[in-house]
């Protein structure tokens, strides 16, 4: 009898353990977190819960690298590295469309729209005709473009890394943004299709957060933001260091999404 009871009790245990792991792989709940406009989460996907340690600590910005493997959008930073159960569907779309879902049309309750950066890695042209036919299963979900009108829904798609940015032009409706870099600054396609102006940091800069700005880079930096925002783009930085000092100097110019690998230290930094 002592077995049995024995048994019982570890049967339930097991279930409810395996009905908290259920639940956090598929958290729908709302984002407690205050939304934090400038925080954008690099290689989100190497957090222990991608996309929810994010939310967690309010960041509105995300970032997923993706490859096209046997007809699936595998998330990873290398191919090396990817896994037919770590799919962009299932890390992103479908945890997005539940916590929509669950907060009557946004991420946040109330929030803005939140940005999904999808870095492709390879064969721009053939991951994006599979992105496009995956987009279209979460239509209530996706900010698009549709005869020339642009509706802002729960997330706006943002495609980076091996651009077609020819097909992405073509594509009727258009569910995707073009993530341009700084020679895109005074281009004037619409903002709906070239919305973030991107690049690598140390491409335009040597200040690296220690000690004062040079004036030379400061003004740089500030001439590229307000050209940026001249054509209502956003723009961001990446390889910028994890450095307070240096994310003083972005926020002060006005870069509208500031990029880390430490969620905590950028989210206490914006906090405060």
């Amino acid at each position: 009898m002592i077995r049995v009871l024995w048994l019982v009790w570890n049967l339930a245990m097991l279930s409810l353990v395996s009905a908290a792991l259920n639940a956090q792989s598929r958290d729908t709940g709302s984002a407690s977190a205050t939304p934090l406009a400038n925080a954008h989460a690099h290689n989100d996907y190497e957090h222990t819960r991608p996309l929810l340690d994010a939310l967690d600590h309010g960041f509105t910005s995300i970032e997923a690298d993706i490859f096209l493997i046997d007809g699936q959008l595998l998330v990873a930073h290398n191919v090396l590295d990817a896994s037919k159960d770590r799919t962009l569907e299932k890390l992103y779309l479908q945890p997005l469309q539940d916590r929509a879902t669950a907060n009557h049309g946004r991420v946040y309750k109330d929030g803005p729209t939140v940005t999904l950066l999808v870095d492709i890695k390879t064969n721009g042209a053939a991951a994006y005709a599979a992105l496009h036919d995956l987009l279209k299963q979460f239509d209530s979900l996706i900010s698009a473009t549709q005869d020339g009108e642009y509706t802002e829904k729960a997330v706006t798609v943002v495609i980076s890394g091996d651009r077609p940015i020819r097909e992405i032009e073509d594509s009727k409706p258009r569910r995707v943004g073009i993530d341009g870099r700084v020679a895109d600054l005074d281009s004037d396609k619409p903002v709906a299709l070239l919305p973030l102006i991107s690049d690598n940091w140390t491409s335009h800069f040597r200040y690296r957060g220690v000690g004062p700005m040079p004036e030379a880079e400061r003004e740089k930096l500030h001439d590229m933001v307000a050209r940026a925002h001249s054509k209502g783009r956003r723009i961001r930085f990446w390889a910028t260091p994890e450095n307070p000092v240096l994310w003083k100097e972005l926020k002060d110019a006005g870069v509208d999404l500031i990029g880390t690998d430490d969620l905590a230290k950028l989210s206490d930094f914006l906090r405060s």
